[in-house]
Formats: C-alpha cells, sequence, structure tokens
C-alpha cells in the first residue's frame, strides 16, 4: 500500500510530459490556431514583423527560437512556413541558424517526452525481433539519424520519434539531429529570403523545390556518404577471420 503512492506519482510524471504534448496538439486545432502558420499570415503582418525584428532584433530572434521549437515539439504542421517566415525576416544564415536550434530543442524535448513515457514500456514487450532491430539501430545511430534527416521522405514527427523507443542514447540524437536537418533548412530559408519579391507579385512559394534535381541529388549524395561507416563495419565484419569464426562458435 505504501509503495502505491510513490509508484503513482513516479508514473505520473513519466507521463506528464506527452500528456501535455498531445494537448497542446489537440488544443491547436480546436482553437483554429493553425491559421497563424500559414503564407497569408506572414503576407498579411509582414511589415509589423520586419518592424519588430528591426527594433527587437535579439528579442525577435529568441521568440522564433521559442515559437519553432514549440511547434516541433508538440509535431504541428507548419515547419516548413517557420523556416521560410526564418529566411524571410532574419536572411538566410541567421534564419538557418535559428532554424535549426529551434528545430533542435523541439525534436529533443519531444524525444525525452517520448523515451520517458514509452521507451521503458516497449522494451518489457519487445520481442527478438524488436531488439535486434534495436541494437542495429544503436550501433549506427549516428549514420541512421543523418540518413533519414537528410532524405526529406520521412515525416519529421516520425524521425523524433523512433530513436527514442530504440534506445538512441540522447547525445546522438541531438548532434544527428542539428547536422542532419542543416541542409534542408538552409534550402528552405534561402526561398524565404526571397518571400517578399513572391509576396509583391501575388504568389505563393513553392515547398517542393527541395525535390528539384539539383537541389535534392547534393542531399541524397550526403545521406549516402552518411552510411558510408554502416557500409564498412559491413564489409570488416564480413571479411574478418575472428568474426566468422565467433559465429560458428570456435573457440
Amino acid at each position: 500500500m505504501t509503495e502505491s503512492g510513490p509508484r503513482a506519482r513516479s508514473a505520473f510524471r513519466r507521463y506528464l510530459p506527452l500528456v501535455l504534448i498531445v494537448a497542446a496538439f489537440a488544443a491547436f486545432f480546436l482553437f483554429d490556431l493553425d491559421r497563424y502558420l500559414s503564407f497569408d499570415e506572414l503576407r498579411r503582418h509582414r511589415e509589423s514583423l520586419a518592424a519588430l525584428v528591426r527594433d527587437h532584433a535579439v528579442l525577435s530572434a529568441l521568440g522564433f527560437v521559442v515559437v519553432y521549437a514549440a511547434a516541433i515539439a508538440v509535431s504541428l504542421p507548419g515547419g516548413a512556413v517557420l523556416t521560410l517566415a526564418g529566411g524571410f525576416l532574419f536572411g538566410i544564415v541567421a534564419g538557418s541558424i535559428y532554424a535549426v536550434i529551434g528545430a533542435t530543442i523541439g525534436a529533443t524535448a519531444l524525444f525525452l517526452a517520448a523515451r520517458s513515457a514509452l521507451g521503458d514500456a516497449l522494451h518489457r514487450r519487445a520481442g527478438p525481433a524488436v531488439r535486434r532491430m534495436e541494437q542495429g539501430f544503436r550501433d549506427n545511430a549516428l549514420s541512421y539519424l543523418l540518413f533519414l534527416r537528410l532524405i526529406p521522405l520521412f515525416p519529421f514527427w516520425l524521425v523524433n520519434l523512433v530513436p527514442a523507443l530504440l534506445g538512441v542514447p540522447l547525445r546522438t540524437y541531438v548532434i544527428g539531429t542539428f547536422f542532419g536537418i542543416m541542409p534542408g533548412s538552409v534550402v528552405y530559408t534561402s526561398v524565404g529570403n526571397g518571400l517578399g519579391a513572391v509576396f509583391d507579385q501575388g504568389r505563393t512559394p513553392d515547398l517542393g523545390i527541395i525535390f528539384a534535381p539539383e537541389i535534392l541529388l547534393p542531399i541524397i549524395g550526403l545521406a549516402a556518404l552518411s552510411l558510408a561507416p554502416v557500409a564498412y563495419k559491413a564489409i570488416r565484419g564480413r571479411a574478418s577471420p575472428g568474426a566468422a569464426g565467433d559465429d560458428q562458435g570456435t573457440p
């Protein structure tokens, strides 16, 4: 009886961050806040936002990072809009830096919440196949994370959650996220830097630009390069007589 209290408090602390994230996600759509993460709103308030950045540069940068981190932590749609807004408001270099920092902080918050709430439960219920996958991912976590972050085919929120459930170390996760999202962030921030001209023409920016061959192919090349250590380990493992002997049970 005496142990139920501490156990309940421990479970409350473990699940609370994830519950808050889910509640914030639901409230975002319940109160129709998604309309603020749109190009129409950015176009409508472009002058006041530009004045805010001009008059309060540091506070504007901090506010942008906080908003970006919160949006990513709650897995809100609109990360691309925010990244373009960063380029529009702060320029390519500063906008890219702020976007990468905000996205990394938000992704890390979601990673920690998911690992705290779901990691132990998954490990207890995991079968041999899941454990092998977990071990393989953890042995090459940085390479796999860079690959998943670089290739713009996987939902960002999914790549935030899966490593948490597969036991990836926090430090590896942060490094892989920070550097893995850089190329895509720079591309979108560069597009955002020209949003003023796009708005003046009454058009909407092309978010599919990252799939243009001249942009996508170099990113795919970086992704392939990130898997080079995995390929090297596999080749070395096959070529090593000791590894083969161990597999056969040789003393």
